[in-house]
């Protein structure tokens, strides 16, 4: 008896249906590096200052004000007059932890210089938080992203002409990985080279899938 194969099935499977509106995008921040980042997704998306207090309460652990600031942000903007009702909104927040201790953007010089005092030859945990809200779903999921840290054993000298050259007074750590920052450190322990910078682009894709915008789908339906 001759034995039957089967041809294996080499086409994709059909392209789901991506004739149905994208819903208006938006992100809760007006960092420079949280627009760029979500650029890459290549996504047409408005970007609206929350206008939030970023206080923490006392005894906040670094992790848990990364995320009640990143919802915050994000119903802050999804509230606002502005915003479309149908809206999907992208609050974010970085903090950096020292021991337990957050470090937020130190806005000086010389706060900038403490903090890189305080985390030489030190391991430093950056918690970036993503939360995607859908108000008229009901969707609201907020995740974090840890990233490691480790510092080297800067010497002042170290400090002060990076800090001279690069001035990262906006960014929580006084430090730009992605810039002149990464001299300054020994290694990086993630699972997402953008988490680091300010926006998890794998979390965040990840949450924009569940609140019902796939952007390889959106994309797709795009007119060329």
């Amino acid at each position: 008896m001759r034995e039957e194969r089967q041809t294996p099935d080499l086409h994709c499977p059909p392209i789901a249906d991506a004739s149905m509106r994208m819903p208006p995008l938006v992100l809760a921040s007006t960092s420079v590096y949280r627009r760029e980042l979500l650029s890459r997704l290549g996504l047409p998306f408005d970007a609206t200052a929350p206008q939030t207090d970023e206080t923490p309460l006392p005894g906040e652990a670094p992790p848990d004000l990364a995320l009640r600031l990143a919802r915050a942000k994000a119903w802050a903007v999804a509230q606002a007059a502005t915003t479309p009702e149908d809206a999907i909104v992208i609050g974010s927040d970085q903090v950096a932890d020292l021991d337990g201790v957050p470090l937020g953007k130190p806005g000086t010089h010389e706060r900038a210089v403490a903090q890189l005092c305080a985390m030489r030859g030190r391991t430093v945990h950056f918690h970036t938080a993503v939360c995607v809200i859908r108000p008229r779903t009901g969707f609201d999921v907020c995740e974090l992203d840890t990233v490691a840290v480790a510092f080297r054993d800067l010497s002042n000298a170290d400090i002060e002409t990076y800090l001279r050259l690069e001035q990262p007074y906006d960014c929580a750590g006084s430090a730009k990985c992605e810039g002149l920052g990464i001299a300054l450190l020994g290694s990086i322990t993630s699972n997402d080279p953008t988490a680091l910078i300010g926006l998890p682009l794998i979390l965040t894709t990840r949450l924009l899938r569940e609140a019902g915008l796939d952007v390889l789908t959106a994309l797709g339906s795009m007119p060329n």
